[in-house]
């Protein structure tokens, strides 16, 4: 039964790929045309999909760096945000039923404040899934979204423990066990090697992590955040990461079918769900209004507004417990599931065309932007630069250090994690911090200089979006990149990049040279 379903989610994610919809879209609709057929959800579907959540969850506390939360953007937003929908939605809830009772029945003051919170979190699956396919996780808006949203599941937690009633057990002052066993842990990571053994060691932490919060009656899913938190400063933490990515995509597969096959709406209930849905710009508003009020720039602002625009699956975790609870009618799970589902698809269709659309409209967005402007928004500056490596990954740094050494000339290095940069700069190389795909920095960066750009980033929509800015921003010069797949070389070359270099090819190329050089030069000296 759960091949079916994996195989039907296939062709429906297939489907919608090829006419330039997100595969998202296609799992949402697999899971609800699956439903209509008379299929039902099964144990060990739900278990796929709470597996994938889990998985999520840990690869997002080893990407995450503590110190982002500790931003006022990031916890006074998620407090103000919360609060201020949970009342505004809830009063409008309430008065809204008593024009429409005859319709969607009586609801109360508590029910509205109920439905009013679990409609105020945004996805954290919908949100991580459009940020990594976009390749936007670790640049500036998109740090912040994944603060705001890890805050949210702080508020979740302490929302389960109050309304359930359940406590965390006097053990769990025995998880403070776990620090001195970090280094341990560290050297476990280390002897796990690069091969299969490393993602099954991030299985056992997320896994150990979920079931060390649940037996002491604390959410498993924050052990598993905590889990990836503790171990995010070690060097493995990336390549674990990666080396989970695909079987949380495939995990969560799972969970975007669960959310078709929850329940299947009447027509007054579909009614009722587009209508919460006509509130999600609403919900956008009061994101930007807040992150412009506390001096972040329009483009970052109006970028982390738009993804965080959508309704959570914890929505669904609220509502099954009101209703379990009979603080709320059990049509309103199925109203508040098909809510979530429109706008998983509205937030993965709108953002896909997310920064074209703060190209388009960036003089009005900017008309909200504050003059002061915060440490960490201030743009870069580079004198004389000839040659701009953007993107200071393996490949980009390899790429950096052969140009400092072959030509006599100001090379510059531009990546959007800042922690990556501080590093670098530390081992002595040139390098700012800056998203290639702000349209904003290319105005404010003099790139007259430049001569070549290297565009060394694995995502190509991001690499024909950045040659797009710079052919805006009147650049003059060269532009290079890399591609993994033969197919996608001569899609770049039609997009206006001018030289792409096959990443697999070039590399053998290099290690043929590189191994003739050193067997002519070992030669000579034995002659």
């Amino acid at each position: 039964m759960e091949y079916s379903f994996l195989l039907f989610a296939f062709v429906c994610g297939l489907t919608v790929k090829l006419i330039g919809i997100p595969p998202l879209v296609g799992y949402l609709a697999a899971g609800f045309l699956l439903n209509f057929a008379g299929y039902s959800l099964t144990e060990p579907l739900t278990a796929i999909a709470n597996l994938g959540i889990t998985i999520m969850l840990f690869t997002i506390g080893l990407k995450l760096n503590i110190r982002d939360l500790s931003r006022r953007e990031v916890w006074a937003t998620s407090a103000a945000h919360t609060l201020l929908w949970s009342a505004i939605i809830g009063v409008m809830l309430f008065f809204v039923s008593i024009l429409l009772t005859a319709y969607i029945g009586a609801v109360d003051w508590q029910s509205a404040a109920l439905i009013a919170f679990a409609l105020s979190f945004s996805s954290t699956v919908c949100v991580i899934k459009v940020l990594e396919e976009s390749g936007e996780m670790k640049t500036r808006h998109g740090r912040l979204a994944v603060g705001v949203l890890v805050m949210q599941d702080v508020f979740a937690v302490v929302f389960l423990v109050v309304a359930t009633g359940k406590i965390p057990s006097l053990w769990a002052l025995a998880l403070l066990a776990v620090i001195p066993a970090l280094p341990l842990l560290s050297k476990i990571i280390n002897k796990s090697g690069h091969g299969e053994l490393l993602p099954l060691t991030g299985f056992v932490l997320a896994l150990g992590g979920y079931q060390l919060f649940e037996l002491v009656n604390i959410k498993g899913d924050l052990g598993a955040l905590i889990a990836g938190l503790l171990i995010a400063q070690h060097p493995k933490a990336t390549e674990m990461a990666k080396s989970l990515l695909s079987f949380k995509d495939l995990f969560l597969i799972g969970f975007f079918l669960t959310i078709g096959l929850t329940a299947l709406p009447d027509m007054p209930m579909l009614l009722l769900a587009i209508g919460l849905c006509v509130l999600i710009p609403v919900k956008a508003g009061l994101f930007f209004w807040l992150f412009t009020i506390l001096k972040l720039r329009a483009r970052t602002s109006y970028l982390t507004t738009l993804v965080l625009s959508n309704f959570s699956e914890f929505g669904l975790i609220v509502g099954a417990m009101a209703v379990s609870l009979n603080m709320l009618a059990a049509e309103w799970l199925v109203i508040i599931a098909i809510a979530v589902s429109i706008s998983f698809v509205f937030t993965s269709i709108m953002y896909r065309s997310s920064h074209s659309q703060y190209h388009r409209y960036k003089e009005w967005i900017k008309r909200f932007e504050k003059d002061e402007r915060l440490a960490a928004d201030i743009y870069p500056v580079i004198d004389d630069a000839r040659f701009l490596v953007v993107g200071m990954g393996r490949v980009g740094s390899g790429a950096f250090q052969s140009l400092d050494k072959l030509v006599h000339a100001n090379v510059v290095g531009m990546d959007s994690d800042r922690a990556k940069v501080n590093k670098l700069r530390e081992e002595g190389m040139n390098v700012i911090c800056g998203d290639g795909e702000d349209v904003d920095l290319w105005d404010n960066l003099d790139i007259r200089s430049v001569r070549l750009v290297l565009l060394a980033l694995p995502s190509i929509e991001d690499v024909i979006n950045i040659t797009k800015q710079l052919n805006n921003a009147g650049y003059k010069g060269k532009i290079a990149a890399i591609a993994r797949y033969e197919d996608e070389v001569e899609y770049l070359l039609d997009h206006g990049v001018d030289k792409v270099f096959n990443f697999f090819t070039e590399a053998g190329l290099g290690f043929a040279e590189e191994s003739l050089a050193y067997i002519g030069e070992d030669a000579r000296a034995t002659a």
